[in-house]
């Protein structure tokens, strides 16, 4: 099955001169989404995890239902203030400016196991931050899976972990 042709382009979202890359149509396609999640759980059993994090938001729409398949815990990365309890927060630069994310203090035993997830790689800056933020609270952190990598925009040169992709557009 070609997942690509589940993916639809949205030119000028979320502002002009952007091609927004929306898996909501692959979302809503069975047969598609139940083989991106088969595709994605042979790219991401042989890390061995023993969780797997979600990266707000899309990456949730990915972890959580892999997450089940596997048969492994699922952890939320978020934005600041968005998660219950105790967090733990790392801020990171943006092309002009700062985000953070944050993750609860509990979400990660020492040493675990716990592979990324998200919908696209782009830049690569916030998976890079979210592994620099599991390994700050004890997390091993092996990889990074997506359905979605632009690759001309050299994200995984970002990173310091082999990153997966289902699909990846180079122009």
């Amino acid at each position: 099955m070609d997942l690509r042709s589940h993916i639809r382009t949205i030119p000028d979202f979320p502002k002009p001169g952007i091609l927004f890359y929306d898996i909501s149509t692959l979302l809503a396609h069975p047969a598609a989404w139940r083989r991106a999640m088969e595709d994605l759980a042979e790219r991401v059993v042989p890390y061995r995890p023993d969780a797997l994090a979600g990266i707000e938001s899309r990456g949730f729409l990915t972890a959580a239902p892999l997450a089940l398949m596997l048969g492994c815990g699922f952890i939320m990365v978020r934005k600041k203030g968005k998660l219950p309890g105790r967090t733990v927060p790392l801020t990171y630069d943006l092309e002009y400016g700062t985000d953070t994310v944050e993750v609860q203090a509990d979400a990660v035993e020492p040493g675990q196991r716990i592979v990324l997830l998200d919908d696209l790689l782009a830049t690569g800056g916030t998976a890079a931050a979210a592994a620099r933020l599991l390994r700050q609270v004890g997390a091993t952190v092996p990889a990074l899976a997506v359905i979605i990598e632009l690759g001309f925009l050299a994200g995984r040169d970002r990173l310091d972990i082999p990153a997966e992709a289902l699909i990846r557009y180079d122009s």
